[in-house]
């Protein structure tokens, strides 16, 4: 077996609209630690992706990131006050709904149709 001594992994995210989905990512809380015109390292919390300046609907609509936070409600709350402006749409966010493998879950749709799971893990 091949032992990759795998340090981060960062996924690639899609961007319908660039500076769209900068602001966005910034209004969760995400930091630009480092742009060019086509590439964006978002961080937050020490969690980092990349932000793309590219768009393929099939891609955007089945990409999926699962984020864990403290409280999905809250997030669920705060998120919603944000997506009320309409600044972002379609971004769109859903109640936090139990799953069956542990985690409360709001579930959040960024504005090129990626889906976030905001998870908070419910230890019994």
């Amino acid at each position: 077996m091949a032992n990759l001594q795998i340090t981060e992994v960062k996924p690639f995210i899609p961007a319908k609209d660039f500076a769209i989905s900068k602001h966005f990512y910034e209004s969760l809380g995400w930091v630009i630690k480092w742009s060019d015109a086509n590439l964006a390292l978002m961080e937050n919390a020490n969690q980092r992706f990349y932000l793309q300046n590219y768009y393929a609907k099939e891609w955007a609509e089945n990409t999926m990131l699962h984020i864990t936070v403290a409280d999905a409600f809250s997030s669920y709350t705060r998120i919603k006050a944000l997506l009320e402006s309409g600044e972002f749409a379609p971004a769109r966010v859903a109640e936090p709904k139990q799953e069956s493998y542990g985690a409360l879950v709001t579930y959040l749709w960024d504005p090129a149709g990626v889906l976030l799971h905001l998870a908070q893990w419910i230890h019994a």
